[in-house]
């Protein structure tokens, strides 16, 4: 009997594309002989991986060169969909944490400049709707610098121009948003977060996220300060109030200032994706679908791709079965949300840096496994 399964896999972070995490499986099954048909589907909720996703229905892919989170030139690209009026950018190509060392992590330094050149240069193809993924940013600046890039000045009490990061927020006197492109106005922008933090609070974007990206206890408070601030400002100038929106908190709280300054909404990552892409119809005739994440831990429930393909899945009656790089969260919890079971790749001891070097071996392997027991199930 022919099994039709649905390969709707993740990247792996510092190793593997959605993409290739997608052929690792798909040769994993081949090599054990399954008697099945695999339909590729790469996925992402708006992180790593968010643009490849969506590219791979059809589209073209720009490149240009832009500045990194510390001002610094690199090549990063955005797409044009099929449609030739949606474009997509993963904030993180520009302004993400994979884009600097360990060493060179500046919570108070970092900022979003580069993904506003990435919005301009998209603007200039005359869209009309836009997609931006928020995962894996490296920043907590409210989106300050993708602000000034796209041409809002901010200004400190003597009208000097402030310098980029979170940390020079709190001199925030003057929000001038006269130099804002007015073909903004016509652009329905989509903000694809698999987050539901505010922009402030304990909850929110320095509270949560601001560790993650090099901060100290007190620099996270003075982070919180000045985003609170900052927001501040922002309401006192255009009259509209980001500071508690749940979501606002995503990419460092850049989803927040989009809210308060752009014809902008939030909605899951996975769930404009999979619409995209026409997952639920792929799904028809479906026997399994096959989804994976590099680490799957308590955070994977709440919105991250693989829980939104096997929610989606178990509504049609498909299982599905995760392959994953690290396991962090009781398996029977991850069986309550959807997944059917979860299998790490990983088989003995190894170092991380060994893991993420032969990540497509140890995935092949796995479904490999993988289709050995579901030939088990079919003797």
């Amino acid at each position: 009997m022919t099994r039709s399964i649905v390969v709707a896999t993740g990247a792996f972070k510092h190793s593997l594309s959605a993409q290739a995490a997608a052929q690792a499986v798909a040769n994993g099954l081949a090599r054990s002989r399954l008697d099945a048909v695999c339909t590729l589907l790469p996925i992402a909720d708006g992180g790593n991986g968010t643009l490849e996703a969506f590219l791979a229905m059809g589209g073209t892919r720009y490149e240009l060169t832009v500045q990194d989170p510390l001002g610094r030139p690199v090549r990063a690209a955005w797409g044009l969909l099929a449609d030739g009026k949606t474009a997509v950018i993963e904030m993180a190509q520009a302004s993400g944490l994979e884009l600097l060392q360990a060493h060179e992590l500046d919570a108070l330094r970092a900022s979003t400049y580069g993904t506003g050149q990435l919005m301009q240069a998209a603007l200039e193809h005359g869209i009309t709707r836009l997609i931006i993924g928020m995962g894996g940013s490296a920043t907590v600046d409210g989106g300050a610098g993708c602000l000034q890039a796209l041409g809002v000045r901010l200004l400190d009490g003597q009208g000097v121009p402030l310098a980029g990061g979170g940390g020079s927020l709190a001199a925030l006197a003057h929000v001038d948003t006269s130099g804002l492109d007015p073909r903004w106005r016509e652009v329905d922008i989509v903000i694809a977060s698999d987050v539901e933090n505010p922009a402030l609070g304990e909850n929110g974007a320095a509270a949560v996220f601001a560790p993650q990206k090099g901060a100290s206890p007190a620099q996270v408070a003075q982070l919180e300060a000045s985003l609170a601030h900052f927001f501040g400002r922002l309401h006192d100038t255009l009259g509209v109030d980001v500071r508690g929106v749940t979501g606002g908190g995503a990419a460092g709280a850049l989803a927040a200032s989009l809210l308060a300054c752009f014809n902008a909404r939030v909605e899951s990552g996975i769930d404009l994706l999979l619409a995209h892409n026409g997952f639920e119809d792929k799904l028809k005739g479906a026997h399994l679908v096959i989804t994976s994440e590099g680490r799957m831990d308590a955070q994977t429930i709440y919105g991250k791709g693989p829980l939104g393909v096997a929610r989606r899945a178990k509504a049609h009656g498909v299982p599905t079965v995760a392959i994953v790089g690290g396991l962090g969260v009781d398996d029977a919890v991850l069986h309550e949300a959807g997944l059917h079971a979860v299998l790490p790749i990983v088989t003995h001891p190894m170092p991380l840096e060994a893991a993420l070097a032969d990540a497509a071996t140890l995935v092949e392997r796995a479904a490999l496994r993988l289709g050995y027991l579901l030939q088990l199930g079919l003797a």
